[in-house]
């Protein structure tokens, strides 16, 4: 039997991380079989691509490089790691997938979705997750939450303004109203039990 493909998404500091565990431990207490990964990463390709995507100043890529850079590492993951996992019979549970490169680098990068989703087509083969969790917060709490695990550390993408957080933030909820069996939004500044919780629930239609 074919796994399942999930993916978590959002603004920064939403608390994509610690669901993706969560959520993975609460489906391995079912006996389901589960990969974590993410975007970018998750393949050895994947996993060089996101050392050059994520360090150094924000102006280092334009939003056109990050697109196909991003592509290149998603098209390496998807063929090494994602499908052979769930053609295996694994639930494989991803920290963002394209929804983010449209959020990041189409709407609040100005790149043209139609553009994104091509590429997306040549490069992954137009996979999908069979479902997808925006889980959101407000900008600034997300913003005050990213701060306080890194720190200066912060990388490219979490170190932009306001301005370009809000337009993630609003893209991402654009993209469940146009794919409300896909996209489903969470309210993640509930406590990470709640949230864990509606996630589960999420799934009851997938769920063996």
């Amino acid at each position: 039997m074919r796994g399942r493909f999930i993916s978590l998404e959002g603004g920064e500091g939403a608390g994509k991380s610690t669901q993706v565990r969560a959520l993975a431990a609460a489906l391995e207490g079912r006996g389901i079989p589960v990969r974590v990964t993410r975007e970018p990463g998750g393949s050895e390709g994947a996993e060089a691509i996101r050392n050059l995507l994520m360090q150094g100043a924000v102006t280092r890529w334009s939003p056109h490089a990050e697109a196909l850079l991003f592509a290149a590492a998603r098209a390496d993951h998807v063929e090494k790691l994602i499908q052979p996992a769930i053609g295996a019979g694994t639930w494989v549970i991803c920290d963002r997938f394209v929804d983010s490169s449209r959020a990041y680098q189409g709407a609040a990068g100005g790149i043209d979705d139609a553009a994104l989703i091509a590429l997306h087509a040549f490069g992954a083969r137009g996979l999908l997750p069979d479902r997808t969790f925006v889980l959101e917060v407000p900008v600034e709490q997300g913003r005050a939450r990213a701060e306080g695990r890194d720190g200066a550390a912060a990388d490219r993408f979490a170190a932009r303004d306001h301005g370009f957080h809000a337009d993630v933030a609003a893209a991402f909820r654009a993209y469940a109203a146009q794919e409300p069996d896909r996209i489903r939004l969470i309210d993640a500044a509930a406590d990470r039990e709640a949230v864990t919780a509606a996630l589960l629930a999420g799934l009851t239609d997938l769920l063996p």
